[in-house]
């Protein structure tokens, strides 16, 4: 039997229209949705390690933060309480708008749609003004995140960070596991572990550990380089066939032939049969300057 629906029905607002208008809240939002596996969403909800977080960023009335997919803001809240102020980054619509609505429109917090791997820095944080990045990051995105936070302008001061545990452990890897990342991290900062979450902290939880780490960041890169761009091609060659010799994984990546690379490091005293993953910062810098030498003197 169909049931009959009078005009007063039609115009009735919705139960969670309702909702919201007992909440207070009398704005256009788009409809509500759970996490969504897409954006790479696990809420954090372990207090303590909340806690660990917002402690390892060291936070006073006069910082300026930047934080990265804050989702329902239960760190975000944590670092409005702490922080002179708060430029929240989030890709998820419904977040973005829901966002200060919950935390009850603070005047210290300011939340932009977008994705920071793009998105441009300068206009949220200006150019002069110090900033800290404390950020639960998209496991899909966080390599990329880290790179361009370390590599832009204006860099930041410290970054406390949530990564995938096997993230955490290439930033912090010594010679002999190093990789890109591991390279870049520890040239424009010095990385430590702050702790390590397991995924029940999470709602949904993870299929993955994860790890916090805390990257303070250098005033000057940890070796000299004439050229920062120049130096990290030299370094993505040498990663670009990992498994195989440094001689012949730089010829790959450089586009030369092995012999020219195996003078070069002849030249360097380098033993050509050493892999990528076991170089010093140090080391890289001298491979560096001996190609850019070689490139100005035609070989």
């Amino acid at each position: 039997m169909r049931c009959a629906v009078s005009n007063q029905d039609k115009n009735r607002p919705a139960p969670e229209e309702n909702q919201r208008r007992r909440d207070g809240d009398h704005s256009t939002r788009p409809p509500r949705s759970g996490p969504r596996k897409s954006l790479g969403q696990h809420f954090l909800t372990d207090t303590r390690i909340l806690n660990r977080i917002v402690a390892a960023a060291e936070l006073d009335p006069g910082d300026q933060v930047l934080e990265i997919g804050p989702g329902r803001g239960v760190l975000t809240r944590r670092l409005l309480e702490q922080a002179g102020r708060v430029v929240a980054v989030e890709m998820d619509q419904y977040l973005m708008v829901d966002l200060p609505l919950r935390l009850d429109n603070p005047s210290n917090l300011q939340v932009v749609h977008g994705d920071a791997r793009t998105i441009d820095l300068e206009p949220l944080v200006g150019v002069d003004t110090p900033y800290k990045v404390v950020a639960n990051l998209p496991y899909y995105a966080a390599n990329p995140i880290v790179r361009r936070l370390l590599e832009s302008q204006p860099k930041p001061e410290l970054l406390v960070v949530m990564v995938q545990q096997e993230v955490a452990h290439s930033m912090l890897a010594k010679p002999g596991v190093m990789s890109i990342l591991s390279v870049a991290t520890q040239f424009y900062a010095k990385p430590s572990l702050v702790c390590h979450v397991p995924p029940r902290s999470f709602r949904p939880p993870p299929t993955v550990n994860s790890s916090v780490v805390r990257l303070d960041v250098r005033p000057e890169p940890a070796v000299e380089v004439s050229d920062e761009s120049a130096f990290f091609q030299v370094v993505r060659a040498g990663f670009s066939a990992k498994r195989k010799q440094l001689r012949n994984s730089l010829s790959h990546g450089l586009g030369v032939h092995p012999t020219e690379v195996g003078e070069l490091l002849e030249d360097l005293a380098f033993d050509g049969r050493r892999r990528a993953e076991t170089l010093t910062l140090d080391e890289w810098a001298l491979i560096f300057k001996g190609w850019e030498e070689r490139s100005k003197t035609g070989g």
